[in-house]
């Protein structure tokens, strides 16, 4: 992957701000910049930050993944 570096950070962005929104809401507070969030009410913010915290998870997952060796272990094999 060409840019890997950009879509970890990318990634460990959306599972930190997804994770600590969720522990921030326990307390009744959250993010500034995520405060859009809520006009949806409580069950899309919730559900939005669980789509954050998913999609945090497979864009890292899928930058460290090595696609040149998976391809030539599923040729070999």
């Amino acid at each position: 992957m060409k840019h890997s570096g950009l879509w970890l950070l990318l990634g460990y962005a959306l599972l930190t701000f997804g994770v600590t929104s969720m522990v921030m809401q326990l307390v009744g507070v959250h993010w500034a910049f995520l405060g859009w969030l809520e006009m949806g009410g409580r069950l899309v913010a919730f559900v939005a930050k669980i789509l954050m915290i998913i999609g945090g998870i497979l864009t890292i997952v899928f930058a460290r993944t090595d696609w040149e060796r998976e391809r030539r272990e599923s040729e070999e094999g």
